[in-house]
């Protein structure tokens, strides 16, 4: 039981999980969970209350059974306890006092961050202001490497997102093409494809592969279809170079996706098997989203922004080139507003970060939620200034095939611009080489040499 005072009122929370979905801020999916506080009075209160709760409480109270789910089991069962020593006599008030000290530095966080369950990530967020999740998810660096370097200081990568409704590759390949002309891509080529046929997947892994070995492009693809299909097209022969799969914090979760870790573990094996990458072997690309869980009720009773903080568990566990939370994706009644996606993009960021992972976010939200493109402008400032490992680019910021408003190549101009951000040191390289950037790395006003011109037309045909 915790329990904590404010005023003439006692509030009282029955166990851990409680305290964690009180505390957490104000979201419609945790009302629609029934796990939310009832007023901003039993929030605070919740609030004071897990900043008493020592970290080593997690280790011994689990908020979903050890027994019954293979997340859980995880987290337990790769703990560090020798790196965490070092935090092991904080509260979670205390670990935020800590981490926003100079004593966290970026050498001391890598060295804790094995030490720390998602459940203290969590914890630890819910007590902290946006600002405090910027501050500190800027003092973290997460690297990580396949044809380029992804993750470095002072530098932001962009998923080139080319989709089409119909897979059509005339179209996907027009927006590669305008995709990299404005100096995106770097993190890597994904493609969402409108069929999970194993035929379609071939053929635009297929293409894509051309475009990068045909222009020397150090940056990878992915064609973002479920872990099992990706190991058939192994099988088959085809060029893969990422696995994609979207995972989340529950055992029962992971299987409503279709997947296991064990799944997961043989799609691993597999793309390390093909060996393509040239500067490191990094080859997973997860997905996560808050209130996945509750959408297919495999929620246990836990708060959203908890569960999505256990799905890192999963994800690092695989050592991935890319972690991407696609924040305001699943819609309105998970995130209703620009205030609520603006935090979860910043809570996913920070708590990501802390636990090891190269954190990406996909700046977006819904047609029908209560939110605009001024909104998805505040959060790409802050997580740009918090250091976000990439960002999404769609032509105009709109997907034509998932039909949802992300950020555009003109928004990742934008953010290094304002934020003085370079590309990845490789693809940099490349574009100036081909003559789309300058010597700065500013889009050059003109290029006639560069080869991407003169076979845009082939590339369409």
């Amino acid at each position: 039981m915790y329990r904590v005072q404010a005023g003439a009122t006692t509030y009282a929370f029955p166990d851990l999980k409680t305290v964690l979905a009180k505390a957490s801020p104000h979201r419609s999916g945790d009302v629609l969970a029934g796990v939310a506080a009832h007023s901003a009075a039993e929030s605070a209160a919740a609030k004071m209350a897990l900043a008493e709760v020592p970290l080593k409480t997690f280790l011994s109270e689990t908020v979903v059974p050890y027994e019954t789910d293979d997340v859980t089991r995880l987290i337990v069962d790769t703990h560090d306890a020798v790196a965490f020593q070092a935090i092991s006599h904080l509260t979670v008030g205390g670990f935020r006092d800590w981490l926003l000290s100079e004593a966290a530095t970026t050498e001391v966080l890598a060295a804790v961050s094995p030490g720390v369950t998602p459940e203290m990530a969590a914890a630890v967020s819910k007590i902290m202001r946006n600002q405090d999740l910027v501050l500190v998810a800027r003092k973290i660096s997460v690297i990580s490497r396949f044809r380029d370097t992804i993750g470095l200081p002072g530098r932001m990568s962009v998923r080139l997102q080319p989709n089409h409704p119909t897979d059509d590759k005339k179209g996907i390949a027009a927006s590669i093409v305008d995709g990299l002309m404005y100096g995106c891509g770097d993190a890597v080529i994904g493609i969402n494809p409108a069929s999970d046929n194993i035929g379609a997947i071939t053929d635009l892994l297929a293409m894509t592969d051309d475009v990068i070995r045909r222009f020397e492009i150090p940056t990878q693809s992915c064609v973002l279809t479920h872990v099992t299909t990706s190991i058939e097209a192994i099988a088959r022969g085809a060029p893969v170079d990422l696995v994609f799969q979207s995972i989340g914090g529950t055992e029962a979760l992971n299987a409503s996706f279709g997947v296991t870790l064990g799944v997961l573990k043989e799609g691993h094996e597999a793309a390390l098997s093909l060996k393509r990458g040239t500067v490191g072997n990094n080859c997973m690309y997860f997905e996560t989203g808050q209130g996945s869980a509750l959408s297919a009720d495999a929620h246990h009773g836990v708060d959203q922004q908890t569960l999505e903080a256990r799905a890192y568990a999963v994800a690092r566990q695989f050592k991935p080139l890319l972690v991407n939370t696609v924040v305001g994706f699943i819609g309105p009644e998970y995130l209703s507003n620009g205030k609520q996606i603006i935090r979860a993009g910043l809570e996913d960021h920070f708590c990501g970060k802390l636990l090891g992972l190269p954190m990406g976010c996909d700046i977006c939200y819904t047609n029908h939620a209560e939110a605009d493109q001024d909104d998805m402008d505040v959060l790409l400032m802050m997580l740009g200034a918090a250091g976000v490992t990439f960002i999404m680019g769609i032509p105009g910021a709109d997907d034509i095939m998932l039909n949802y408003q992300s950020t555009s190549f003109h928004d990742a101009l934008y953010l290094r611009e304002a934020l003085g951000l370079k590309r990845a040191p490789e693809f940099e390289a490349w574009l100036s080489r081909i003559g789309v950037t300058d010597g700065a790395g500013r889009l050059a006003k003109h290029q006639p040499s560069n080869p991407l011109l003169r076979h845009a037309q082939d590339l369409a045909a």
